[in-house]
């Protein structure tokens, strides 16, 4: 059952890194030329659509190991520790690098929400590592990637792209 619900997530996280490609193509300006706030939400639909397919190919292929280590879901875990940290300190240094013109309320209702789960997440990682090794708290990262993915989707669908206020 958790290869099939892997291989939705890695299908899910494809998709919405393709979503990336045509939010760039229907865009006026080239990348280079879009705000800082732009480029910063458009990272953060790469990363948090990346991130789930990388977790999910890393469980699929533990899975495959005939039979699959025992400390599978700590493993699974680590590893989404090991991703997780590093793109959040970028996050956070990316968001502070920005204008407060360019980080207005509307990011921060959306942008602090998503960082204190993420942050959860993270902390639940490393307790599935050191106590648990179950599936589901190594799948709540996939599924906070997946949706803060799927949030900056929808901003850059339903929201005007920002003017360069640097």
């Amino acid at each position: 059952m958790e290869l099939e619900i892997l291989s939705t997530a890695a299908q899910i996280a494809v998709a919405l890194a393709g979503f990336a490609g045509v939010v760039v193509v229907f865009r006026r300006e080239s990348v280079h030329e879009w705000s800082p706030i732009d480029k910063f939400r458009l990272r953060l639909l790469l990363s948090n659509s990346v991130f789930p397919l990388a977790y999910s190919l890393f469980a699929m292929l533990l899975l495959t190991m005939k039979p699959p280590p025992e400390s599978i879901w700590r493993w699974c875990s680590g590893f989404a520790a090991v991703c997780q940290i590093p793109f959040a300190v970028t996050s956070i240094k990316r968001a502070r690098a920005l204008s407060p013109a360019a980080f207005k309320d509307v990011s921060k209702i959306v942008f602090y929400p998503l960082f204190a789960l993420a942050g959860a997440v993270l902390v639940l990682q490393f307790y599935n590592l050191a106590v648990l090794n179950w599936f589901w708290p190594f799948f709540a990262g996939i599924f906070v990637h997946l949706i803060g993915a799927m949030t900056q989707f929808v901003r850059f669908v339903l929201l005007l792209p920002a003017r360069d206020e640097r």
